[in-house]
């Protein structure tokens, strides 16, 4: 089973890759190299995603997928954004960072967002690729459902569907990083050249 690897620790993520990339054996990167660290300075998810996806490549010299991806919320001119992750502080929990945005939306009527994802795909010797999803819906003024991560539980999709109650495979159909793999997955040429 050709093995990928994926610039992140965050394990809700890498378990929505290993829904999405059934055939691959999927590993995180701090499964190899636990003390692996980089600093997200960028300004967009795009710029996050090749500082990770780069960094690993050149570390590993194998092809890394990296995944930068948050929440924006309109009444909040788009944050939490790039700070999705540590919104409520350096040490954030999903639990901090879900209580923090309830606050923050506490009275307000449009709770219209969406999520993010931009993957980065650094292949050593070629150019990054990068590839983008996003899935719409808005915020709900308390948590459904115990599944998913991050702000799931207090999202609801514009088909009605609240993240927090799905399964990951289920998630991984629809959701902005399901979206984004797809585009991946569709782009052939590149995807042949995993598979090796």
């Amino acid at each position: 089973m050709t093995k990928i690897v994926i610039a992140s620790g965050n394990k809700g993520k890498i378990n929505d890759f290993k829904a999405i990339f059934s055939d691959f054996e999927v590993v995180g990167i701090k499964d190899i190299l636990p003390e692996f660290d980089v600093e997200e300075t960028g300004a967009t998810f795009r710029e996050n995603a090749i500082l990770k996806s780069e960094a690993a490549a050149e570390a590993l010299n194998l092809p890394v997928i990296s995944d930068d991806s948050g929440l924006s919320v309109e009444a909040l001119e788009g944050r939490p954004g790039v700070y999705s992750a540590r919104y409520s502080g350096e040490n954030a929990t999903d639990e901090s960072n879900n209580a923090k945005l309830l606050e923050e939306l506490k009275g307000i009527e449009n709770r219209a967002a969406y999520f993010t994802c931009v993957l980065a795909l650094s292949i050593p010797g070629e150019e990054t690729l990068t590839y983008e999803g996003t899935l719409a819906g808005e915020i709900l003024t308390e948590s459904h459902g115990a599944g998913g991560f991050g702000y799931d539980p207090l999202f609801k999709t514009l088909k009605g569907i609240y993240l927090g109650e799905i399964t990951s495979d289920e998630k991984g159909k629809i959701s902005h990083r399901g979206k984004a793999l797809e585009k991946l997955m569709n782009d052939t040429e590149v995807f042949s050249k995993l598979k090796k």
